[in-house]
């Protein structure tokens, strides 16, 4: 089934609507289509395509709501879902936090996710890129395994109360992790976009390739308190640890890092260093997103730190009631502002410190300071007089992004990036911070 337009979807979503004869009937419609490669050794282990259509309804009487799912479009079909929604929100108990479907919203202009030509890759693509990226690693002695993957889609919504939402979007994302061949050098790069020809394969192998080369026989140090340089990929998965903790119901109720004494918050205080400032922008030209979330709400051009103060939290529509404050929601992207110098330039500058490649397997240790935990890993280098002077073995921190971005010393250029942890996709710097936490050694490359 082909992806559906917005004139596609509307109709077939108003034919589902007008079986339904519960008190509120919501219906989500949802279709992709893609395709991806993966290689180990050297060599392509597998490929394939994937196309999926779905199509969800929500039937609620009063406070109870009942779903039912299906991937079948004729009429019967949608008829027994909208019934079947409806004989669970029947058996359903009642929700005390139930809050009436929205209706119609006013969203911005149709957003910039969808790129014909991401949509059009083929398997011919998938391959060429994936024989470019195993020639680099053979000219370079390496073993690489890595995974590329792209689809186009759309999603589309439609209510009893006269809402429509629709959005479609592409996306290809390209990982790589290059080793040699005696186990004892490793590199990494992730680099995920909505339009292909900002991937460049090659480069991204390269940069690999070089870490890996140059992460070989690495030197034990002592753990302790180090200047890092936090490549975006490192920085992304404590960042954004603390950006999805952002959540106001959180705070208010004593269970956050925004959490005070006595009910309220830290909202509107200076939390980290004047020198950040993050927000999100459903049409940001590098990081688009789509222009409205999934119960409907509109996304627009949010500050989440503006010089170091916390501006904004996000809410579920049933705390924003209960607050009487305005609902909004949780961020699709991560943008965060920098300056104009590169990896090289921080490293220059770098008198005794620690340059990251990778920071993963992050683990919470203390949510109301956002300690968390985690291993270095695919090249980690000592940097001496700005200059790198060798490898050294990965270790284990113990940090917090609050402490992390107060102990700020400097800002690159921001570049996109993708969260090896959550998937996430955001458009963040290097960062280069001191007295960085390493509590142990980890044997592991």
């Amino acid at each position: 089934m082909p992806l559906l337009t917005k004139e596609a979807s509307m109709e077939l979503l108003k034919k589902v609507l007008s079986y339904s004869k519960a008190d509120e009937c919501e219906v989500n419609l949802s279709g992709s289509d893609g395709g991806n490669i993966r290689y180990a050794r050297n060599s392509v282990s597998t490929s394939g395509g994937i196309t999926q259509n779905t199509l969800a309804v929500t039937s609620s009487f009063g406070k109870k709501s009942g779903i039912a799912t299906i991937n079948e479009f004729d009429d019967a079909s949608l008829q027994k879902v909208v019934k079947r929604s409806e004989e669970l929100a029947q058996l359903a108990p009642e929700n005390p936090e139930y809050v009436p479907f929205l209706g119609p919203q006013q969203y911005l202009e149709e957003s910039k996710t969808f790129e014909p030509s991401t949509a059009e890759i083929g398997p011919k693509f998938r391959s060429d890129a994936v024989a470019q990226s195993l020639a680099i690693a053979k000219q370079n002695d390496l073993t690489a395994a890595g995974f590329l993957e792209n689809s186009a889609g759309f999603n589309a919504m439609m209510n009893s109360k006269g809402l429509f939402a629709y959005n479609k979007a592409t996306n290809v994302n390209f990982n790589v992790t290059l080793r040699t061949k005696d186990e004892k050098g490793s590199g990494y790069a992730s680099k995920g976009y909505n339009d292909v020809s900002k991937l460049d394969v090659a480069a991204s192998t390269r940069f690999a390739a070089q870490k890996a080369t140059g992460s070989g026989n690495a030197k034990a140090i002592e753990p302790g308190k180090y200047t890092v340089i936090l490549e975006p990929a490192a920085a992304i998965v404590l960042l954004e640890t603390m950006l999805f903790a952002m959540d106001a119901r959180s705070a208010d109720e004593g269970r956050s890092f925004l959490s005070k004494a006595g009910g309220k918050t830290k909202l509107g205080e200076k939390l980290v260093d004047e020198r950040v400032n993050i927000y999100s922008d459903p049409q940001n030209p590098e990081l688009p997103t789509s222009p409205w979330n999934g119960d409907g709400r509109p996304q627009e051009k949010i500050s989440w730190i503006e010089k170091g103060v916390m501006k904004n939290l996000f809410y579920s529509r049933y705390w924003a009631e209960k607050k009487g404050v305005k609902s909004i929601p949780a961020p699709d992207g991560i943008i965060m502002e920098g300056g104009t110098a590169s990896i090289e330039d921080l490293i220059k500058g770098t008198e005794k410190g620690i340059l990251v490649t990778r920071l993963w397997y992050i683990r919470q240790v203390d949510p109301q300071t956002l300690l968390y935990t985690g291993l270095t890993r695919d090249g980690t280098f000592y940097i001496e007089n700005g200059q790198i002077k060798f490898p050294v073995k990965n270790f284990r921190f113990n940090e917090s992004a609050v402490i992390m971005l107060n102990n700020l010393e400097a800002l690159g250029k921001p570049e996109r990036t993708v969260s090896g942890e959550s998937g996430t996709h955001a458009l963040i710097p290097p960062m280069k911070i001191r007295d960085f936490t390493f509590t142990s050694l980890s044997d592991a490359v």
